[in-house]
């Protein structure tokens, strides 16, 4: 009896450390008018799908929204490097986007990774045209 609980403990064990995906990093950066997020993985088994979340927070009011997926992305293998480019910033500077990495597994499981805030350096022309959305809103 014994042997047979150590053995499905063992399984367990081992089906758990090797799930998911294992971050090596993730970052993200202000490129010009967009925000790049990268990250890079270890090991990834039975990952589904990496989706990339994004929460605005607004400085000036002192307020946030929920995070919303922006990006879904597909899992290449292991030790894989990951870039996606965030074009749709029409904001003003008063703003600090805060990105997170959403791991979906085979089985549903779902991890999160840190998350990290950036203040993007936008240009005049995208600070006239979020000035002129907002006052439609």
């Amino acid at each position: 009896m014994k042997k047979v609980f150590l053995g499905f403990f063992l399984i367990l064990f081992m089906a758990t450390i090797f799930a998911g995906a294992t971050l090596r990093d993730f970052r993200a950066s202000s490129e010009g008018d967009d925000i790049k997020v990268e990250w890079e993985t270890g090991d990834e088994n039975n990952v589904q799908n990496f989706i990339i979340e994004r929460n605005n927070y607004e400085s000036s009011l002192g307020s946030s929204q929920s995070f919303l997926e922006i990006k879904s992305i597909q899992p290449k293998g292991s030790n894989s490097y990951y870039s996606f480019l965030d074009e749709s910033l029409f904001k003003t500077n008063d703003y600090v986007f805060q990105y997170r990495l959403k791991i979906v597994d085979m089985d549903g499981t779902i991890t999160y990774s840190n998350t990290i805030s950036v203040t993007p350096k936008i240009s005049g022309l995208k600070r006239t045209w979020g000035s002129i959305k907002a006052m439609f809103r």
